[in-house]
């Protein structure tokens, strides 16, 4: 497998995070940054080029893992959450393989880009887990994509507001802003 190079989706978080990390760094200028799943870096370098001075990140790819390390980060090989330190997040992002299961798939690619036989196997996994790392006043950045089937936040106790979407000629991907509910 290659590494997960920049597309649509990476464009779109890199836009969001633009338009966000600013004014949270406002309030919280030692924000602690994770992203799951960093591929290029692309999203780590964002993070980088706008202040976010404390970025941890991970992928369960090893070249992903190698290459983001090489470009300066803190980087680990992990399956979600399996082996990242058990501490509280400001920000958690996720660019998820999003796209249900898809037999013409070649199989080298399918761990970048299949997130389950419904597309959404994946992330329902990342919310249960992600609950016990982000900080209470925390929030997640989430790609999902019209292809897969919806994601119910209510029920996993998330408030989720669609903070961007890009439509192309066959899906519609957005990107999510999750906060805990409060209880």
């Amino acid at each position: 497998m290659s590494i997960y190079e920049p597309a649509e989706d990476s464009y779109l978080m890199s836009r969001i995070l633009k338009e966000k990390l600013p004014d949270l760094l406002t309030k919280n200028p030692n924000l602690k940054f994770l992203e799951i799943g960093a591929g290029s870096g692309i999203h780590l370098e964002t993070a980088k080029n706008l202040g976010v001075k404390n970025i941890f990140s991970s992928d369960i790819d090893r070249k992903s893992v190698n290459h983001c390390n090489l470009l300066g980060f803190n980087c680990i090989e992990s399956d979600l959450f399996k082996k990242i330190p058990k501490q509280k997040f400001s920000i958690i992002i996720f660019n998820p393989p999003y796209l249900p299961e898809d037999s013409r798939e070649p199989r080298d690619s399918r761990l970048a880009t299949t997130g389950g036989k419904k597309g959404n196997e994946i992330i329902n996994k990342f919310l249960k887990q992600a609950k016990d790392y982000l900080a209470k006043d925390g929030r997640i950045f989430l790609i999902t994509s019209s292809l897969a089937k919806e994601i119910d936040f209510e029920k996993l106790k998330y408030q989720a507001k669609e903070i961007g979407c890009e439509s192309l000629f066959f899906e519609r991907l957005c990107i999510w802003e999750l906060t805990r509910e409060q209880i």
